[in-house]
């Protein structure tokens, strides 16, 4: 798999993210996706199976309290910006967040961080204007409010916990 971190996620990664004392987005942009040997271990520590290698995941950030968010490379033949967006909380939270990169630059828009998007998906936040202009000139066919992205996303993928739990000893 290519790990080569995509110029526009790097572009998306420079618009500062405001915390805002806990009442904006709770997420740190990395630079670069994690190597294969740290995806394993992290895969192996989350879940305690030791049998798995992690690398259908492109680790890209996390939250405050070390909870990560990656490309969950499930579709076939497809681009990497396609892939889905899954997020893997510190105290056992799991969920899809977005069905592709398009998508995904919506919750910016809509203040909402993925940590956000899978603990509380109808939370209203205020509109980020840095990344409104951001998901307009990349993404403007993707459109929608938070909450309908990970709708979307779940009803694609409405098995991803399940998944995740049975890998899980």
């Amino acid at each position: 798999m290519d790990r080569s971190f995509p110029e526009i996620l790097k572009k998306l990664h420079e618009i500062e993210i405001d915390y805002a004392d806990g009442e904006g987005i709770d997420f740190e942009p990395f630079d670069e996706f994690y190597s294969e040997e740290e995806t394993s271990d992290w895969i192996k520590a989350w879940t305690g199976n030791d049998t798995l290698d992690g690398n259908e995941y492109l680790i890209y950030g996390q939250d405050g309290t070390g909870g990560y968010v990656a490309f969950w490379c499930v579709r076939k033949n497809a681009d990497l910006l396609e892939q889905p967006i899954v997020f893997f909380g510190s105290e056992g939270e799991v969920g899809v967040v977005a069905q592709s990169f398009s998508d995904y630059v919506w919750l910016f828009a809509n203040g909402i961080g993925p940590y956000e998007a899978v603990a509380y998906p109808d939370l209203e936040r205020p509109k980020s204007q840095d990344f409104i202009r951001f998901a307009t000139e990349y993404a403007p066919s993707s459109k929608s409010t938070a909450s309908q992205i990970v709708e979307k996303a779940k009803a694609e993928f409405p098995d991803f916990e399940g998944i995740i739990d049975r890998l899980c000893q």
